[in-house]
């Protein structure tokens, strides 16, 4: 079951990183999902309360300054923090040019690139894992936002809620499934 998730999501603050992290190799065999002998049934759900009202809409903080790939701040605080069901404007992330340059990059090198909660800098994504980059762009085009599947997702940090919803467990709300 892939995860359609809103690219504003999914940025760590320049502040913090202004390169995608691409030190894992496609074929590597590190694993932020490691599940140490523990049998885990995908998606992971998660209960309601995750995103109970907190200081700042459902999370603690708004999201970082200075995101990624130059999106916007007021669009991805508005999102991030006080919205449980819309996203960006489909296609917005084809028009971050910073993304498709890093995502090229990482493309031509055979690595992956990590996707950060926009509130805590937390790594919620790596991919592309399971297919190739091709296929990650394709399938983020069709949905109109970068999309991951389950084996992309760093189960940690993240859970699909009853309706379909997908969080971060800081209460960050990350997209639908």
């Amino acid at each position: 079951m892939g995860h359609k998730q809103s690219k504003l999501n999914s940025n760590q603050s320049s502040e913090k990183k202004n390169q995608p992290k691409v030190e894992n190799e496609t074929n590597n065999n590190e694993n932020h999902n490691d599940t140490t002998n523990k049998q885990i049934s995908y998606p992971v759900v998660g209960t309601e309360s995750i995103m109970k009202k907190k200081k700042h809409g459902t999370s603690e903080t708004p999201v970082q300054k200075n995101l990624r790939w130059g999106c916007d701040f007021k669009t991805a605080d508005r999102i991030c923090n006080y919205n449980r069901h819309y996203a960006e404007h489909s296609g917005y992330f084809q028009k971050k040019k910073l993304f498709l340059k890093d995502a090229e990059k990482c493309k031509k090198a055979n690595k992956t690139m990590l996707f950060y909660d926009s509130n805590t800098g937390k790594p919620l994504y790596e991919a592309p894992k399971g297919r190739g980059w091709d296929e990650f762009l394709r399938e983020s085009r069709a949905h109109g936002w970068p999309s991951f599947r389950d084996p992309e997702v760093i189960w940690d940090d993240v859970r699909c809620l009853k309706n379909g919803e997908a969080v971060s467990m800081a209460g960050t709300h990350l997209g639908h499934n």
